[in-house]
């Protein structure tokens, strides 16, 4: 299994476009008073991976993937950025009879690292799928860290080898500036509902590939992965 996300996380990376160091950005272009909506950014940059379907996964079985979130900045972002992008390495799996999910995702790119997990509930209605989750991970670079909270419901169908989903969630996060002299300790707090369209496309068995976008009353995204489920 370790072989197997390090191979998905490599990909992404790869996939993705050389920037410069986030926490250096951050310094170089810091201004106090559009601190909310860099943190905003950065709470849709994570909250991206909460879902990519309405299904879930029953015990025994493991979903793992791999995945690129794209936000692009608020125009009152003062990061020197268009887009923040990152990878995040997923995984999945069911707690044998309570019948909960638990996943845990992180990511380790560009100066930015972020570790968390979360709960998930599914079930269906009709052809429908259903899920909801919560999350909450802990992020950093070296001039700032912070804490993301995120609650998420989505609903697929599927359609031949195709699975279109839809989902809204909701993004909190807190973030504290650190080693920048006088300015360390400032801080920010402030949450957005996130829409998002996309669908799965499963070429293989057990294999899945998936695009999504996302839109918040502040910015927008994209989100593109990989994964097996089994």
């Amino acid at each position: 299994m370790k072989k197997i996300l390090s191979a998905l996380f490599c990909l992404c990376a790869l996939t993705l476009p050389a920037f410069a160091d986030m926490g250096s950005d951050f310094k170089d272009h810091f201004n106090l008073s559009a601190l909310a909506d860099y943190n905003r950014d950065i709470s849709s940059m994570i909250g991206l991976a909460d879902f990519h379907t309405g299904k879930g996964v029953n015990f025994p079985g493991f979903d793992i993937g791999a995945s690129v979130s794209a936000v692009k900045t608020s125009s009152a972002n003062f990061s020197g950025e268009d887009y923040f992008y990152a990878p995040f390495i997923t995984a999945e799996t069911q707690i044998p009879v309570l019948g909960i999910g638990v996943a845990a995702r992180g990511t380790s790119y560009d100066g930015f690292k972020s570790i968390g997990g979360g709960l998930k509930w599914h079930g269906s209605l009709a052809l429908v799928n259903l899920s909801a989750a919560a999350f909450y991970d802990r992020y950093k670079t070296d001039y700032y860290d912070g804490d993301h909270y995120s609650a998420s419901a989505s609903a697929s169908v599927n359609v031949l080898f195709l699975t279109p989903y839809v989902g809204v969630g909701y993004d909190y996060s807190t973030l504290k500036v650190k080693n920048m002299g006088m300015l360390s300790g400032e801080k920010t707090d402030d949450g957005a509902v996130r829409y998002t369209a996309g669908v799965n496309f499963h070429p293989l068995p057990l294999f899945y590939v998936y695009g999504a976008y996302t839109y918040t009353k502040y910015n927008h995204g994209f989100q593109g992965g990989v994964g097996v489920s089994f």
